[in-house]
């Protein structure tokens, strides 16, 4: 079976139709840096040399809309990266993102991952999990979309490969708007408690992710979860306790009992009859609540995470995507009893 899911690894078998807690790591990943304004490479096998003034060098997996409309556009709107090409299981797909954004379709991923410094994952959460152990043992730094895997065990499968440093990019917390409140506002203070709403209604006629299969099948604890644990789990610290009630329809609620003594709650919904992003915390320091925003800067925010990657330091690496999945997975146990 082992044997069977390495060659699915290497032949990148997936579909393209997206967007006690911790773990004790043998070899942390070193950052980039930007020496002279390059970056060495990160990779294991050699790679091809650099366009000029690019420093990093970016392969993308996926050819659905995110990958287009988040990744692929905002690679390329970086100054210190280059998207090199582009791999999807559908060939006729990957030829067609790769045309409208000038780069080479690959046919095999072995030989997109080994022409790169990084590679970005548009995928399901199931397939990223499985490819990106690939890329990661290959020595490539992994730009990772949340979730990062739907089980523990695959979630651990890719921090254990991590060789170089990695980002999960969760949206709202690489907005550059929403980053200035957290930083201001939040991080740095002792909270008793936070709030997170994140409710959508996606499954209608003309919504992008309305058609994502995985979604359709683990609703928004895994969609939206991501983002509402992203909001709390750096301010608060790792959940000890997790409580899930049902809802209607997919909708879940969650209650969060933290290490430091805060506790948090979370109301999750792909479903919801109206929209709602909203995060608040508490405390002695007193009441603050996040900006509204009709929507996040996509581009604004990949930039960002280019950033992490390049620099190597941020919360939300493969490690906090673990993290993430571990409350997750435990929320996801509740709810089955």
């Amino acid at each position: 079976m082992e044997a069977r899911q390495g060659q699915q690894r290497a032949e990148g078998k997936c579909s393209e139709d997206g967007g006690e807690l911790g773990i004790d790591h043998a070899a942390e990943a070193k950052p980039f840096g930007r020496p002279a304004g390059r970056l060495a490479s990160v990779s294991v096998v050699p790679v091809p040399p650099r366009k000029v003034g690019a420093v990093l060098r970016f392969g993308l997996v996926g050819t659905g809309y995110w990958a287009d409309v988040a990744h692929a556009a905002g690679i390329q709107a970086h100054p210190e990266a280059e998207l090199v090409g582009i791999w999807g299981r559908d060939p006729a797909k990957a030829a067609v993102l790769a045309t409208k954004h000038g780069v080479r379709p690959f046919e095999h991923l072995d030989e997109l991952i080994a022409a790169v410094d990084a590679v970005a994952f548009s995928v399901p959460p199931d397939a990223q999990a499985e490819l990106a152990v690939t890329a990661a043992e290959a020595g490539r730094a992994l730009l990772l979309e949340k979730p990062l895997a739907l089980t523990i065990e695959a979630a651990e499968r890719v921090v254990a490969a991590v060789r170089a440093p990695t980002v999960v990019f969760f949206t709202f917390r690489f907005d550059p708007r929403l980053a200035a409140w957290f930083r201001d506002e939040v991080d740095g203070r002792a909270w008793d408690g936070a709030s997170a709403l994140y409710l959508a209604s996606i499954f209608e006629p003309g919504n992008p992710f309305g058609e994502s299969a995985w979604r359709r099948v683990h609703g928004g604890l895994w969609d939206v979860g991501p983002h509402a644990l992203s909001a709390v789990l750096p301010a608060l610290g790792k959940v000890e306790r997790v409580a899930a009630v049902r809802g209607p329809r997919d909708e879940v609620h969650l209650a969060l009992a933290h290490e430091s003594g805060a506790a948090s709650n979370a109301a999750l919904s792909l479903t919801a009859p109206a929209g709602v992003n909203e995060v608040v915390f508490w405390g002695a320091e007193g009441f603050v609540r996040r900006p509204e925003i009709d929507g996040a800067d996509v581009i604004a925010a990949y930039r960002a995470a280019i950033d992490a990657l390049l620099s190597g330091e941020t919360t939300f690496d493969a490690r906090f995507g673990l993290e993430v999945v571990r409350v997750l997975s435990a929320a996801e146990a509740e709810l089955a009893t």
